[in-house]
């Protein structure tokens, strides 16, 4: 009894971790306030960067302590912080065994999207490191909280910062391409609320636990998929809908762009796993399908598309829409594997993307202005390190062994294939695909002859400590994730049996 009631006391006192992971970045944030009242100069500019740096590693060290003292055979929510009334929705944070990953991808790719553009950013820096912290805060929030109405809150109130950060800090086409982005994001969403509304107005609360309890009829059922559905496929995005993606990776700046492919990308899969599968089995059922259907189709013409593109990271971005239809569809088979293997593959895109984006906006496009694959035909013979560590990563997104890209693939399109057999061999098309694409592009950037005109009338360095730094870290994620995949899959296990359970009892 002793140590039941110090177990329960010192999680009480740790669900503070909670709390001090959003707490911090906001303490940094008027820290820098502060400094736009006084004249700055290089060197506390370069201070300011490392207040927002620290913030974003305090946060990644509380999130990997919050990790180690996680208990993953509870499927109840943990470290929960104080209730507190609020008007029509109650605040308060917990983590379970589906938002601990998310939370430590975000605290991982945060501190590494400041790094990557570290000297890039020379004007409004101040501004930039504001945004950053405000988008961490958001991020988080989105996993933490534990009522639908807040998490729609902060759903959106990421799309305000990146608005900003695109608009201010983009290429030639900014302003069109921020945009682009919030109108089409924004309007998606504005069925999910109409959704959430429906289901406050039936139950008369917004708590997750509340609504996990409740057996919606099944015509409420297919009303409130309509609305959720639509949100999230403008947020994955399935084909038709991935026309802001496009844009805002190509002309936001690196930062934008690590953050949009690591995290923002992945609030369609949490949320998927979050309201969609627990709250609407039966409309899930019903709906497997057609999105099959959707999915394969998205996975098609995202890899055509990438096959013919020329724009380093428009290609990149073309293949984040051809992986996030392969995880969509693999989270819809309803089994362990693919539900597994939908989030095992979303973070793993998270570390490869990112190191992607970093090859082609912070390496390559900062040393020769251009993002056009033909000015870079022969990068290896000047380039030796980067192109080893570009090669690491581009195996990594065409889904070699040994990565972790290879095991989320794999189980993904395995759980389709068990759910429907003709499904899993037309998405399995992915495979051929993403190896395609992938090896093209290397290949077309570090060899295809010798390397341009322009690269011996201006000096290329190779990495520098920094550069090489960030993209080893990624690479170590992905490579050791991939050898050894328990540190993930023995936490999900029991969440997912769980959920499959209350899934099976419901239908």
């Amino acid at each position: 009894m002793l140590g039941v009631t110090y177990r329960r006391k010192l999680l009480t006192y740790l669900g503070m971790f909670l709390l001090l992971l959003v707490i911090i970045p906001l303490i940094a944030i008027f820290i820098l306030l502060g400094a736009l009242t006084y004249k700055i100069t290089e060197q506390n500019t370069k201070l300011l960067k490392i207040t927002a740096l620290v913030a974003t590693i305090i946060d990644l060290i509380i999130s990997l302590v919050i990790y180690i003292l996680f208990d993953c055979s509870s499927k109840q929510f943990q470290f929960v912080q104080e209730h507190y009334q609020v008007n029509y929705f109650d605040f308060y944070l917990g983590i379970d065994g589906l938002s601990i990953y998310f939370v430590l991808l975000t605290t991982i790719i945060m501190p590494i999207s400041i790094i990557s553009n570290w000297k890039s950013i020379k004007e409004n820096t101040i501004i930039f490191l504001i945004i950053m912290l405000l988008l961490e805060t958001s991020l988080l929030m989105v996993f933490l909280v534990l009522d639908i109405l807040l998490f729609y809150i902060f759903f959106e109130s990421i799309l305000a910062p990146l608005f900003v950060l695109i608009g201010l800090y983009g290429s030639n086409e900014k302003v069109r391409a921020s945009f682009y982005f919030f109108l089409y994001t924004f309007l998606g969403s504005l069925f999910m609320l109409l959704s959430v509304i429906t289901m406050l107005s039936l139950i008369g609360s917004t708590d997750f636990d509340v609504l996990s309890k409740t057996n919606f009829l099944y015509s409420t059922q297919l009303f409130l998929f309509y609305g959720i559905f639509i949100a999230f496929a403008v947020k994955t995005p399935i084909i038709y809908l991935n026309s802001w993606l496009l844009k805002a990776h190509v002309e936001s700046p690196l930062s934008g762009s690590i953050i949009l492919a690591g995290i923002v990308l992945k609030l369609s899969l949490y949320g998927i796993l979050r309201l969609i599968l627990p709250l609407l089995p039966k409309a899930f059922m019903y709906y497997t399908y057609i999105i099959f259907l959707i999915g394969v189709l998205t996975i098609i013409y995202a890899s055509l598309s990438t096959l013919r593109t020329i724009d380093i990271k428009e290609l990149i971005a073309y293949s984040s829409v051809s992986h996030a239809a392969v995880y969509l569809i693999g989270v819809f088979s309803n089994n362990l594997q693919g539900i597994e293997g939908g989030i095992t593959l979303g973070l793993a895109h998270g570390f490869v993307s990112s190191g992607l984006f970093i090859c082609a906006g912070g390496v390559l496009y900062d040393r020769s202005s251009t993002r056009l694959i033909t000015y870079y035909r022969g990068i290896a013979q000047i380039m030796p390190i980067f192109s080893i560590l570009f090669f690491i990563l581009s195996l990594a997104n065409c889904g070699v062994p040994l990565t972790l890209n290879f095991l989320g693939e794999f189980m993904s399109l395995y759980g389709v294939f068990e759910r429907l057999p003709l499904a899993g061999a037309l998405a399995s098309i992915s495979i051929i695909f993403s190896a395609a694409y992938t090896i093209f592009m290397f290949n077309r950037i570090a060899f295809a002859g010798s390397f341009f005109t322009y690269f011996w009338k201006n000096y290329i360095p190779d990495l520098n400590k920094r550069e090489f730094n960030i993209l080893l870290i990624l690479v170590l994620f992905t490579i050791i994730l991939g050898i050894y995949p328990v540190v993930i899959l023995d936490g999900l296990h029991y969440y997912i049996y769980s959920v499959l359970f209350k899934f099976d009892s419901v239908i």
